[in-house]
């Protein structure tokens, strides 16, 4: 059986949308190939390794390496870059005492992780495939994570090197391989979305709000990009409950506004493991999605996974991910950033607006039009 690794910088039994990306695209490859996945001692979110994890495990057939590195969650960029670099020396490590299958996927972003991978195995012959999930730097520096300069220019090379020593890359939006086009035209791209791969439920759960309210849920990372807090502050409470599942670097911020502002119907409800959030969030009228910035390249998973649960779509970001949710008719949009067209977009809303039959043909939307096994067959013919 042939081999393929896959080195990731995110993988279970952490939670999030990279993590569940990596973790179902090794499982789906699992059924054709001896499938090996080098990733980090599990750290994310919380910035430290998590209890009880061993550096060698299996998970549904798949053999997982885990690497050590140094643990950070720091707002200073230094620290977080060592934090970085560390996993990449790690790698380098086990390139060193380990054979390398043929095939090996790199995940970017970081940068820093897929650049040493390329450096280190352009010269030995491998089919080398570059899973681009965010344009960085430009992302970066659209959410003022970063200035234009020395370490921005010098960002923009590793991008490039890293573009022009793979085989194949594959993009998640349509957008990033645009943007890709323009910098390695001649280079092989294969568009591969995030899309999830699970039991769709059955569509039984009615409103359950005791203030006769539409019940909008956010669930996922509360981090830069998201900006939930400045998104809890501006809100219109008029005729929504808001309720939030999820961690990250503005959580603490957001339990003290929301202790700050009692009397506003915001819950906050914490992490929970992927299958229990499915079950929890069939219990609302609508999800929201929101970016704090219209973002290059971005369409949130949260799109496919939540419309594949019959929820209906509050879109707050702009961009490719605001087609999709337009052209697939799983919701509604507001212009992001536009705080005044998203509350008037809410205040608009009706709970009729969220029966059954409605939520029902959005999931079968997203059933038709998300195929993952087709796009994996895709996959599966370049490699």
């Amino acid at each position: 059986m042939k081999e393929i690794l896959i080195i990731s910088n995110y993988f279970p039994p952490e939670m999030g949308a990279a993590s569940n990306r990596i973790f179902q695209l090794a499982k789906s490859l699992s059924e054709d190939f001896k499938v090996t996945v080098v990733c980090p001692l599990p750290n994310y979110p919380t910035g430290k390794v998590f209890e009880n994890y061993n550096k060698k495990e299996t998970m549904d057939n798949v053999t997982v390496n885990r690497l050590w590195l140094y643990p950070s969650k720091s707002k200073n960029k230094f620290v977080r870059l060592f934090s970085m670099l560390s996993f990449s020396l790690s790698i380098v490590w086990y390139f060193l005492w380990h054979r390398i299958p043929k095939t090996v996927i790199v995940n970017s972003p970081p940068l820093f992780v897929a650049f040493t991978s390329l450096l280190f195995l352009s010269r030995k012959k491998h089919q080398l495939i570059l899973n681009v999930s965010d344009l960085w730097p430009k992302s970066a520096l659209e959410l003022n994570a970063v200035k234009k300069g020395f370490g921005y220019n010098l960002l923009l090379k590793i991008e490039r090197y890293n573009y022009r020593k793979a085989d194949l890359i594959l993009g998640q939006s349509e957008e990033i391989l645009s943007h890709i086009k323009t910098i390695v035209p001649e280079k092989e791209t294969l568009l591969f979305r995030n899309y999830p791969d699970f039991e769709p439920p059955k569509i039984e759960t009615k409103n359950t709000s005791t203030l006769g309210k539409i019940r909008i849920v956010y669930a996922g990372l509360l981090g830069i990009a998201q900006d939930i807090v400045r998104l809890a502050k501006k809100l219109d409470y008029s005729n929504i409950e808001f309720h939030i599942y999820g961690s990250g670097a503005e959580e603490e911020s957001l339990k003290t506004f929301i202790e700050s502002n009692s009397e506003l119907p915001i819950t906050f409800h914490g992490s929970v493991s992927r299958a229990v959030l499915h079950q929890e969030l069939l219990k609302y009228d609508a999800t929201i999605i929101p970016l704090k910035h219209r973002i290059y390249g971005a369409v949130p998973s949260k799109i496919f996974e939540y419309s594949r649960l019959g929820l209906p779509i509050i879109y707050f970001g702009g961009g490719e991910g605001e087609r999709i949710v337009k052209q697939n008719g799983l919701g509604w949009v507001a212009e992001a950033g536009n705080y005044n067209a998203l509350n008037a977009v809410i205040s608009k809303l009706k709970l009729s607006d969220f029966d059954i039959d409605s939520k029902r043909e959005i999931q079968k939307t997203a059933i038709d039009n998300f195929d993952v096994s087709g796009q994996l067959e895709r996959l599966i013919s370049k490699l």
